[in-house]
């Protein structure tokens, strides 16, 4: 996130440890959660762009008192599969054991517990992307490179039904929260 917020003069924090995403049930990157300074959210929207005018609009108004909150109209990513709460817990334990690996430097210990949460949360683009980004960080800077993405996803899916017989659809596998629209 740096490079979209380095020149701002708001501050902003990333949720390294994915507290959030857990708490309002993220399952796409990036989003926008907009804190007044009296502590309520102001603005919260899964899918959030930088590089969307209508989103930036929304945070100006919101810097500048224009708007008390905002809501964009908006669909949430809705995951075709549910979770039970003790695979949610599992999956959230083995994202968390697997940024810790990241973090003392054990790559390939990291990448198996994302693989394995992955496997019980296939709808998760949290996970999904944190591995990419593990196993290829040129593909995220300087620019995310989402067409990448889209056929990484095309051949994951591909490999994923043949392995439960699942299937993307007639127009192929799309990212959440990746289209400016």
């Amino acid at each position: 996130m740096k490079p979209f917020v380095q020149d701002k003069t708001f501050s902003t924090v990333i949720d390294s440890e994915n507290v959030l995403a857990n708490y309002f049930g993220f399952k796409v990157l990036p989003n926008g959660i907009f804190i007044g300074k009296d502590l309520s959210i102001r603005f919260i929207h899964q899918g959030f762009h930088i590089t969307n005018p209508e989103h930036v609009e929304a945070i100006r108004k919101l810097i500048y008192d224009e708007a008390e909150t905002l809501t964009l109209d908006q669909t949430y990513y809705n995951p075709a599969q549910l979770l039970t709460a003790v695979e949610k817990q599992l999956v959230e334990t083995k994202f968390k054991l697997g940024l810790e690996y990241l973090n003392n430097g054990k790559k390939e210990l990291a990448l198996k517990e994302l693989d394995e949460a992955l496997l019980i949360d296939p709808d998760n683009f949290l996970i999904r992307k944190q591995r990419w980004y593990i196993r290829h960080p040129e593909k995220f800077a300087p620019t995310i490179d989402i067409e990448w993405q889209q056929a990484t996803l095309e051949q994951e899916r591909i490999h994923e039904t043949s392995l439960n017989g699942e299937n993307c659809g007639p127009e192929g596998c799309t990212i959440p929260g990746t289209t400016k629209e």
